[in-house]
């Protein structure tokens, strides 16, 4: 089951921007955070407000990963060779609800976590029901034959609010997935601006 309690909507409005790229979306209505002091004007933002809130935009993101797990990483993309911002990028999009949600088998990451959680999806053959199961390039997801004609699988795949991106091969015909390479922060289609290297700079401090 998904960890957040509140409703994620509310995110979005603290945030300012429809993270998610969703048509319900309260932003799309009112641009100003909830709670009675929604509408006050706001001053310039420090820095680290200004990190806290990349952080807090992209592990809401991913379904509201928990701090803890969203620590850990960071630490692992400060270990591994390279930009860590990217390495941050590779890793939460090597998540398997994060696969799941892009290949376009549920509508939202909550949905793709809970999904996963449920055992409908199989890597390389094998149930996993771990969403925070880290995908290789090259490994084979697919939805298990018993779920394949689940009315929200089937809606999900037709969603015309946001396309599969060129680092995946799906074949919604048999509703399998791979994902061929581990891509860079400037290919991930975020429907808001993400700023992992502020991230990095917030747990680093």
């Amino acid at each position: 089951m998904t960890k957040r309690a509140e409703s994620k909507y509310k995110l979005d409005r603290r945030m300012g921007e429809n993270i998610w790229g969703r048509p319900k979306s309260p932003v799309n209505r009112r641009e100003y955070g909830p709670g009675q002091h929604g509408q006050r004007r706001k001053g310039k933002m420090s820095d680290f407000g200004t990190q806290l809130k990349a952080k807090q935009k992209l592990k809401g993101y991913y379904g509201n990963i928990s701090e803890k797990q969203f620590r850990k990483y960071y630490a692992e993309a400060i270990r591994m060779k390279g930009d860590s911002g990217d390495n941050m990028i590779g890793l939460l999009e090597r998540r398997l609800d994060a696969v799941v949600y892009r290949a376009k088998f549920t509508a939202t990451p909550f949905a793709a976590r809970q999904f996963v959680n449920h055992g409908h999806i199989r890597v390389n053959g094998r149930r996993v029901n771990i969403a925070s199961y880290l995908v290789k390039p090259g490994d084979l997801i697919e939805v298990k034959e018993t779920s394949k004609q689940l009315a929200f699988v089937l809606e999900a795949s037709q969603l015309a609010e946001r396309d599969v991106p060129d680092f995946y091969e799906v074949d919604h015909s048999k509703m399998t997935a791979k994902m061929t390479r581990i891509p860079l922060p400037s290919e991930v289609p975020y429907p808001v601006i993400m700023e992992p290297n502020l991230v990095i700079e917030f747990y680093s401090r």
